[in-house]
Parts: structure tokens; C-alpha cells; sequence
């Protein structure tokens, strides 16, 4: 359940998706297009969106650009969080983070776990902060992408979420580069 502040306004943030599949493209990503349609709706805007394929290399390089740009607050990541030897994304993207999201992956999981029982030990679905930037590394399914967003991240995303949210503390991320990405914006 939402507690919403009316008396505060909205504040879009600027959001990238980022779909990870060896097989699929961009036309083909329904769960790209779930996180899209659902950022939108919220009132977020969409900063730009790729397709990597399950390449080490090709993923850190995409969220590496998107993290150094000053227009994208927010990466959303969907796929390769699995254990075949194709899944590599929080390989990938892990060690990028300045600092980890620990309890992102355990409500994700508590979340899962009512629809897929315990199935949900098979997602790697993690979290962080790099550059300032929040990095949400989700699920290829399309129900994943819907849990993470519908149950956690339309929330955390709100600025009028209370008694926290991440939008709240986004000017305060980078306290230690003395900059701010949404003074700046």
C-alpha cells in the first residue's frame, strides 16, 4: 500500500531500460516495453532505451555511458539474471556499483515469492548506486518486470511516497562529488 503526500508535487525522473537477450530485439522485448509503458504512465520520462546482447563487456559498457550522463537519474535492466551460462548481468553490472541495494533483491524476492513460490531463488535480481545514478537489475520475464515495478518501484520512484522514497534522497547521492543531477536538471 502507497502513502501518498498530495501536498508535494510529482518530479519526473529521467530513466533508461536496458533489455538483455541474445535472441530477442527491441521490437520483440515485451519486457522492455512493460517497464517503458509503466514509467510513462507514472509520469517518468523515458531517457533512452537499448538492447545488449549477454555479453559482459557490451553490458558494462552501455551502463557505464548511461551512468556518466547527467540526464538519466534512473537504469532499469531486464534479463540475463539467471544461472545458465548465457546470464551474466549482475556480473556485469555489480561491480559498477559504489553501493549495493541489499533490500531491493530481498522484497523482490518476498514479492515473488507469493506468486512463484520458490521458483524466485532462481532470479539474481539485485540493485545499486553508481555515479549517482539508481540501478534497478531485474528479471527477463514479463511478470518480474510488472512485480518490481508495480509492488516496489512506482513507490520508491514517487517523490510523494512517504515515510521514504529514493527520489527524496537523489539530490544527496553524490554529497561526497559536491554536484547534484536534479538541481542540475
Amino acid at each position: 500500500m502507497s502513502n501518498l503526500d498530495l501536498s508535494k508535487s510529482f518530479i519526473p525522473l529521467k530513466i533508461a531500460v536496458l533489455t538483455m537477450s541474445d535472441t530477442r530485439s527491441l521490437d520483440e522485448d515485451k519486457s522492455g516495453t512493460v517497464l517503458v509503458e509503466r514509467l510513462q504512465k507514472a509520469g517518468h520520462i523515458l531517457a533512452d532505451r537499448a538492447l545488449c546482447k549477454d555479453d559482459i563487456d557490451a553490458i558494462r559498457k552501455q551502463v557505464s555511458t548511461w551512468i556518466y550522463d547527467m540526464n538519466i537519474d534512473v537504469i532499469l535492466t531486464t534479463g540475463g539474471t539467471g544461472f545458465t551460462g548465457r546470464d551474466v548481468t549482475p556480473e556485469a553490472i555489480t561491480p559498477l556499483f559504489e553501493k549495493h541495494m541489499d533490500g531491493f533483491s530481498h522484497v523482490f524476492h518476498r514479492i515473488s515469492f507469493e506468486k512463484i513460490r520458490t521458483s524466485t531463488i532462481q532470479s539474481r535480481a539485485t540493485a545499486g548506486v553508481a555515479n549517482s545514478t539508481y540501478i534497478f537489475v531485474l528479471p527477463g520475464s514479463t511478470g518480474a518486470c510488472k512485480d518490481a515495478w508495480d509492488e516496489i518501484l512506482v513507490h520508491q520512484l514517487d517523490y510523494r511516497h512517504q515515510p521514504c522514497n529514493f527520489v527524496e534522497i537523489l539530490p544527496r547521492l553524490d554529497e561526497h562529488l559536491k554536484r547534484s543531477k536534479l538541481q542540475s536538471n
